[in-house]
């Protein structure tokens, strides 16, 4: 077991496959366990969209070994607190607790990777309980042109299908398909497990061996191959429904989060709708004095407007939203979203524009990162999706970032015929 030091972290691998990162650290008695699994709904298709979620939530029903509700209780008398989550990319589950009781997620997270029952009899009450969350989902005509959106905006990438999945697939999906996705994913050697806290951290390599290092490995994955094509043309969504608020989206493809446009193309976000924290539990920025609350939100042409990017495997989308205020056209507010774009793409950024971005964002990286459970969350969420020396190298190449890369960034991927745009009108 060949084990290095690299960024102030020790990472192995188990024979099995396993990858594990370890962050000792002794500012509170506090310690966070977490699995990543390399899955998600890029892994799925069509027929089974949503099968990552489900299978999620079926880890949460127990084992023979932790019934289920009876790891709840544990977890509540040792003081901890645990949760799992499934993205495009990776699906995870957690606990934090006082660090002289980690051993308990451990023992939880490998009985987990392994011996899930998925009681057949618990399959149609979590279906409901699903088609029940995408439902209220539904409720939200803002949800459903993000969804109706993202469905336009790729046309071969598996980034189309929401997390949650559609409908028709849930209607249909079996235990079987369930459980086989199960036992395909949730292997070690499909697995990066992150520990970061208030422990020795031989002693706690030594007891990831022991709770992990019998389970076997599972079959080797095709990597996936799907590449979207670029786009040519523009494409666009319209929706009506009976919500009397008007919205609207607009997107472009963007870099993924190894591209080298990536962080330029962070901080044109920044400065466009203002810095966000990009970790799992990352706020939003409320500041008022980014481009596009004052062209839209100060010029009354909206109630709300911002923007989103986000680190991803594969090129996903940088996305524009506004919820428009009354008496205002569609077409005003995506003219006055497009015309702030082009002032970047045609005059760039100021220096204090460009300063106050990556001080922004830096801060909300810093926010991001000072709890146990936030660190070891970078951490595997970094392993996803690039690689811990992206992190590590995270602050040095925001503060890199200069003026002309953010108006190359805008010319280069905000494109007329590179974009998809989303109205949602209120039906007459």
């Amino acid at each position: 077991m060949a084990t290095t030091n690299e960024n102030g972290l020790t990472i192995t691998a188990l024979d099995n496959g396993l990858r594990v990162i370890l962050q000792e650290t002794h500012q509170a008695p506090v310690a966070s366990f977490w699995v990543f699994y390399r899955v998600g709904s890029r892994n799925e298709t069509p027929g089974l969209t949503g099968i990552s979620h489900w299978v999620e939530h079926m880890l949460f029903k127990g084992s023979e070994r932790y019934p289920q509700g009876e790891f709840d209780k544990v977890v509540a008398r040792a003081g901890g607190h645990f949760n799992g989550m499934t993205g495009q990319d990776w699906t995870t589950y957690f606990e934090t607790f006082p660090s002289d009781r980690i051993e308990l997620a451990l023992d939880v997270e490998s009985d987990r990777m392994a011996n899930a029952i998925f009681d057949p009899e618990e399959i149609e009450p979590e279906r409901t309980v699903i088609i029940s969350e995408r439902e209220g989902s539904e409720n939200s005509y803002r949800w459903l042109l993000d969804t109706e959106v993202q469905a336009v905006a790729f046309q071969a990438h598996s980034y189309q299908h929401p997390i949650i999945g559609w409908r028709e697939d849930l209607l249909t999906m079996t235990r079987d398909d369930l459980y086989s996705h199960y036992r395909t994913f949730y292997t070690p050697n499909n697995a990066t497990a992150v520990a970061v806290g208030d422990f020795n951290t031989a002693e706690m390599l030594a007891k990831i061996e022991q709770y992990f290092g019998s389970l076997e490995r599972g079959p080797d994955l095709t990597p996936l191959r799907a590449r979207e094509p670029a786009q040519l043309a523009e494409r666009r969504v319209l929706l009506r429904g009976a919500d009397r608020t008007s919205y609207l989206q607009m997107v472009f493809p963007g870099p993924n989060a190894r591209h080298p446009d990536f962080f330029p193309m962070t901080v044109l976000d920044a400065i466009l709708g203002g810095a966000k924290g990009m970790g799992l539990f990352g706020g939003s920025s409320s500041n008022r004095s980014n481009r596009l609350y004052r062209a839209l939100v100060d010029k009354e042409l909206a109630v709300g407007v911002g923007c989103s990017f986000m680190p991803t495997i594969d090129p996903y989308l940088v996305s524009f939203r506004a919820t428009l205020a009354r008496n205002v056209t569609h077409q005003q507010v995506e003219d006055a979203i497009w015309s702030e774009i082009q002032k970047i793409q045609t005059d760039g950024v100021t220096a204090a524009e460009l300063e106050k971005a990556i001080k922004q964002t830096k801060a909300q990286f810093a926010y991001s990162s000072e709890s146990v459970s936030n660190q070891a969350a970078w951490l595997g969420f970094s392993d996803m999706i690039a690689d811990t020396d992206w992190f590590a190298a995270w602050l040095d190449n925001l503060v890199a970032v200069t003026g002309a890369d953010v108006q190359r960034v805008a010319q280069e991927w905000l494109l007329p015929k590179r974009k998809t745009v989303g109205w949602y009108l209120p039906e007459a």
